[in-house]
């Protein structure tokens, strides 16, 4: 959703600009329809309600509030005369961040449904930076509020409740924690008639309480996935949300194409999991990777492609071709979708380890990604990270102001695998130090404890270091998402996706009509800028398959 702004308050005439006269007869060009009168106190939109049109006030005003699962309930803003409301979830229909009644006077507004106001935003240049920009404020502003969003009740350190938090947290949504260890928490606790067993706890905006919910039942309860069409054949049908697919979305959508984008957690990938990128084209001071994703994912919004989240493609019938109504694709929520064609983007999984506990201690200790929830719950503590790699590196220089020791454990010298910025960076670090050679053969601990500590054993001596420890981070590569292609396409020897066969386009697989792009494609280069230029690139080859798909040349 971009960075957030220190200061929102010195930004308040752009969180909720007021048009002039001029402007909004540009704007009713593209409303949903006519004006519309509400009496006073009456709801124009309801907290968590769908499908609900941006309104721009003509006469009276707005009030609109913030609330939290608690029924926690703060005023935001009054929209008055030529003031818009809304924020980004509208782009796409998903369900409100916030409610608003007409004030005391009533209100007359215009409509501007999803369509409609993305026609807007296209449509008039200077209107569509205005109501952009402000729409991104106010999310950045919801999120950094109190009162707002959902409430996770539980142990900060529980694998589950940190898995909620950053699947939130990952895709914009405000949430705050209720400690089950204070006496807020046991309160809490004994007013729900909840036994700790059922932790931890997931209390809507709605007031809707989710016992132990997955990512999926997170993302129902607030609205976040679309709502699907499944006798609709989408031009594009792309797997992942991270650079590549985004940039897909991005182009694709902007140029008319009916794009569906499908990811299994958060969009931005693995990149959304950096805490800062610096070697980016235009960005000289660096952007965190979940910047840079937020505004991607705003920017597919805007023109129109629907964004499926946390929905994963699970099967792809390569045997029904676009002439039988698009290939088809099996969903994780039980529904199957067509496309004309498929961008196959889904990146790589997390390489693990062959190390006895590792699953059982994943998110109980160990992690793949370093956010600042992650740090938060490792702050002055020992910590170890494994991986040479420019994560690896991203991560490092991340935490080590925030601990008191960061082991570096790498199988080779750095300078073999990582840049050089991060490694003068990491070199200059006092408080890290740099194991070459070596790896991780133990793990102690178990979920109820979690981590309690690593063994490391030397290569070439095979003598072996052990660390009381309650936190691993592990950058240690990837393995290709593609079990879910069922031999739709070929992959190389390592399960990457091959494209560019004789007489195909570059991007083209050995299924025509089915393209790859980003990190699951072999021999692409494992980087941001380069996955956002295949996502952008794969495009102008869909656009000839289609073409040739039309005239059946």
């Amino acid at each position: 959703m971009g960075t957030p702004a220190p200061d929102l308050d010195s930004r308040r005439d752009q969180m909720f600009p007021t048009l002039t006269a001029a402007q909004i007869e540009v704007a009713r060009r593209f409303a949903a329809g006519e004006p519309r009168s509400f009496k006073p106190g009456e709801t124009m939109f309801a907290l968590g309600e769908r499908n609900v049109p941006s309104w721009l006030v003509l006469e009276g005003a707005i009030d609109v509030v913030r609330r939290d699962g608690l029924g926690h309930e703060a005023h935001i803003v009054s929209h008055h005369a030529g003031q818009i409301s809304g924020e980004i979830n509208q782009l796409g229909g998903r369900a409100t961040l916030a409610e608003g009644v007409a004030s005391e006077q009533g209100c007359t507004a215009i409509p501007f449904d999803a369509p409609h106001l993305r026609a807007l935003l296209i449509g008039s240049a200077d209107l569509g930076e205005l109501i952009m920009r402000a729409f991104i404020l106010r999310r950045v502003g919801l999120i950094n509020a109190d009162n707002t969003g959902s409430v996770l009740v539980g142990r900060p350190d529980d694998p589950d409740l940190v898995r909620l938090q950053g699947f939130l947290t990952r895709n914009g949504y405000p949430n705050s924690i209720v400690d089950t260890d204070t006496q807020e928490g046991r309160d809490l606790l004994d007013k729900l008639a909840v036994p700790v067993s059922d932790l931890p706890l997931m209390i809507c905006p709605n007031g809707t309480v989710l016992k132990q919910p997955s990512d999926a039942e997170a993302a129902t309860c607030l609205g976040i996935t679309p709502e699907l069409d499944a006798n609709k054949v989408y031009d594009v049908i792309v797997t992942g949300a991270g650079p590549a697919g985004l940039a897909t979305a991005v182009y694709g959508a902007s140029e008319g194409l009916s794009v569906l984008v499908l990811d299994t957690r958060a969009f931005g990938g693995q990149a959304g999991a950096s805490a800062r990128i610096e070697n980016y084209l235009g960005f000289p001071t660096g952007i965190s990777g979940q910047a840079l994703a937020g505004r991607a994912f705003t920017q597919a919004s805007k023109f129109g492609a629907e964004l499926a989240i946390p929905i994963t493609a699970d099967k792809l019938h390569c045997d029904e071709t676009a002439k039988d109504g698009g290939f088809r694709v099996d969903l994780s929520n039980g529904m199957s979708v067509r496309g004309r064609t498929i961008v196959i983007a889904s990146g790589a999984r997390y390489r693990r380890p062959d190390v006895a506990k590792l699953e059982e201690l994943e998110g109980a200790g160990i992690s793949y990604w370093a956010s600042p929830i992650e740090a938060k719950l490792c702050a002055g503590e020992e910590i170890a990270l494994v991986g040479g790699g420019n994560s690896a590196g991203q991560a490092c220089v991340f935490l080590a102001p925030q601990v008191e020791k960061l082991n570096l454990i790498v199988r080779r010298p750095l300078e073999a695998t990582m840049s050089k910025y991060l490694i003068d960076r990491i070199k200059a670090l006092p408080n890290v130090a740099l194991h070459i050679g070596k790896e991780v053969v133990a793990l102690d601990g178990d979920r109820a404890k979690g981590l309690q500590g690593v063994t490391f054993r030397c290569r070439t001596t095979g003598s072996e270091h052990h660390c009381d420890l309650n936190h691993l981070f592990l950058f240690i590569g990837a393995d290709p998402n593609t079990d879910w292609l069922d031999g739709c396409v070929d992959l190389d020897a390592k399960g990457f996706v091959v494209t560019g066969r004789q007489g195909s386009a570059p991007l083209e697989t050995s299924r025509p009509g089915i393209f790859a792009a980003g990190d699951v494609r072999c021999g692409s280069t494992k980087r941001v800028a380069a996955a956002v230029g295949e996502g952008a690139a794969v495009i102008a080859q869909v656009h000839a398959y289609l073409a040739q798909e039309v005239t059946g040349a």
